[in-house]
């Protein structure tokens, strides 16, 4: 059997019993065939009367003839029309000649105008309405996952849950089978004819033994339990409104409680703090200062901050109680006398002025004392960091030949263990400071740890001036390279030394050539690596930058370029800006040449530059 033939099996019998059921209600007999039934039009006259609530006057009971059976059906679907509902390719003919096609068609047209088309939930309507409100209720239920109005109902349990939503009474769905996908529809079936007034529109079968269930005889049944259950939701929704106000009464009863017992314990607890203060004296003795001076620090950093943070929720719950108010339409709540958060900031003010009154008395106690230690670490501390000062000076100021520089670092470096004996000396005057509990010095910027952070830098400084000079030593051999690849191959040595310890592994050795666009096999790096240990001891920045010379060949020397420069300019003593662009050099080389070379100008006003000249000063 096809789809198609098996879905309008499905709803002849369902449009059928939804048909019936208006029909019994109104002391009518049942009907066993639409074809038949429908075929004179009394029956679909009496389904309009009750459907409309109204009488559609004269009409052939008994008819006979067919054009009685017309007048009966066209008195009928000209009725439909008049409520709005259109009706698409049926006329008189069709029901009276028994078209189940199309009189499907129209009854499902009816069950949506008069079943289906009123259901709303959450702004949605009809079917996506229905669908929506059969998703929520079956929310909470982890089995069911309503998607439409076919294989999702399928094993009975999305009915199940339904039923046990509003009458968890009637079923135990917890102790559902969930794999009886007939009992359970059954069983719903059951409980929704016999206890909720819900005709059974559907065999078990359409729904259990069916690939594709019917979309609509589905709706058309769960509708009714949309109709059966809006009476209780709209129950359920009113009980809602009162429990939810309740609950919002209570909350800011709640809340005002809460609010008046803290702002009433904090101001208490403001109020006895000062009191504190102005009982306590000073013995005179720097031990009994700093064991003041370290209580009011804990009041600063815990109990203050706890006060602030009591404070700010004081407010904000304050705040609450009020939008929440003011959003349901309720009084304003009016805190009693002496609780209102005026109140507490007039007392948060006297708190603060108390505070640094206290803060003034101990600072008093001990300035004295600190203050020679202050000066003292200061004059220490200052005096350190000039030297540093005046070291890095002289390392930047370094100049001249490249061996003259290299013993001017080694001069700088033999001063370094002064440094640290002088260091530790600040280190000293400043744990006598922490003894002291000075924790304020106007007299110097620097801490030790600021010190110590400057030495290192400097020790740093001076390590890599002297990497710096011994590799540009060794760079200044390497002629036949130009300065940017000096500089590339340097900076990349630099950068994979991660160790700084002037040395390549085999592993950075091998991720500074990658960078450099130079990839090797496996085995040809270690065949490279293990060459350049034989010959230089390690992967040095010397072994590296001739390793680079070997593998860019680049060997050019000044007769070289001389000769170059001839090509050029045919032999001539002088090149020309336009024997250059002849030779397709590049722009910003060009504009580099004719800035850097000698120039005379010609008869004709042009300039001739003077390569041979320039290259003797540059080679010089």
């Amino acid at each position: 059997m096809s789809l198609e033939t098996r879905s309008r099996d499905t709803q002849e019998r369902t449009f059928r019993k939804w048909l019936n059921t208006k029909l019994e209600s109104n002391g009518y007999p049942p009907m066993s065939s639409l074809v038949q039934d429908l075929s004179d039009g009394v029956r679909l006259i009496q389904l309009m009367e009750i459907m409309g609530d109204t009488s559609l006057g004269r009409y052939n009971k008994n008819p006979r003839m067919r054009v009685q059976k017309a007048e009966n059906v066209n008195k009928a679907l000209e009725f439909i029309t008049s409520r709005g509902v259109k009706l698409m390719n049926i006329g008189p003919e069709d029901i009276i000649d028994g078209n189940l096609k199309l009189i499907l068609g129209m009854i499902w047209t009816l069950i949506l105008r008069f079943t289906i088309a009123d259901i709303s939930e959450e702004g949605l309507s009809a079917k996506e309405g229905l669908l929506l409100w059969c998703q929520r209720k079956t929310e909470p239920y982890k089995e069911v996952n309503v998607q439409d109005f076919s294989l999702s109902w399928s094993d009975g349990l999305a009915l199940c849950a339904l039923i046990h939503c509003h009458r968890p009474d009637l079923l135990d769905y917890d102790k559902l089978n969930k794999t009886d996908r007939h009992g359970n529809t059954r069983l719903a079936f059951t409980i929704a004819a016999e206890h909720l007034n819900i005709p059974q529109l559907l065999e078990v079968e359409d729904l259990c033994d069916s690939n594709h269930p019917d979309e609509r005889s589905v709706m058309t049944y769960i509708a009714s339990f949309f109709h059966a259950f809006s009476t209780m939701d709209q129950a359920e929704t009113v009980s809602r409104r009162v429990v939810k106000f309740a609950e919002l009464m209570q909350s800011v009863w709640l809340s005002r409680n809460d609010y008046e017992r803290r702002i009433r314990l904090l101001l208490s607890t403001l109020s006895e703090k000062q009191d504190q203060w102005l009982a306590t004296s000073f013995s005179g003795t720097y031990a009994d200062a700093k064991e003041q001076s370290s209580d009011f620090t804990a009041y600063k950093q815990m109990t203050k901050r706890t006060w602030v943070t009591e404070k700010q929720d004081v407010t904000n719950l304050f705040g609450n109680i009020q939008t929440k108010l003011k959003t349901y339409g309720l009084k304003e709540y009016v805190p009693p006398e002496g609780l209102a958060l005026s109140d507490l900031d007039e007392a948060w003010k006297t708190l603060l002025a108390s505070e640094a009154k206290r803060s003034r008395a101990i600072n008093a106690q001990i300035r004295q004392i600190k203050e020679a230690l202050r000066k003292t670490y200061a004059d220490l501390a200052n005096d350190f960091e000039h030297r540093l000062h005046l070291i890095s000076s002289e390392l930047a100021a370094i100049d001249g030949p490249l061996e003259v520089q290299q013993q001017l670092v080694e001069q700088i470096q033999t001063r370094l263990p002064a440094l640290g004996d002088a260091l530790q000396v600040v280190a000293n005057a400043e744990d006598q400071c922490s003894a002291a509990n000075v924790e304020e010095n106007d007299y110097t910027v620097f801490t030790t740890q600021d010190l110590e952070f400057e030495l290192e830098l400097l020790v740093q400084s001076i390590h890599k001036k002297f990497t710096f000079i011994d590799n540009q030593i060794v760079s200044r051999n390497m002629t036949n390279l130009t300065p940017a690849q000096l500089e590339q191959f340097e900076s990349t040595f630099r950068y994979f030394d991660k160790d700084d310890s002037k040395v390549l592994s085999l592993s950075e050795m091998t991720a500074a050539l990658a960078s450099l666009g130079i990839v090797y096999s496996d085995q040809d790096m270690d065949f490279i690596y293990d060459q350049l240990t034989k010959d230089y001891g390690a992967v040095t920045f010397e072994a590296f930058i001739n390793l680079m010379v070997d593998i860019t060949e680049d060997q050019t020397s000044p007769d070289q370029l001389r000769e170059s420069f001839r090509g050029i300019a045919s032999d001539k003593p002088f090149v020309t800006e336009l024997d250059l662009r002849i030779a397709h050099l590049p722009g910003p080389s060009i504009d580099f040449l004719r800035e850097a070379m000698p120039s005379t100008k010609n008869e004709v006003g042009e300039p001739e530059y003077d390569y041979e000249r320039w290259l003797d000063d540059v080679f010089a």
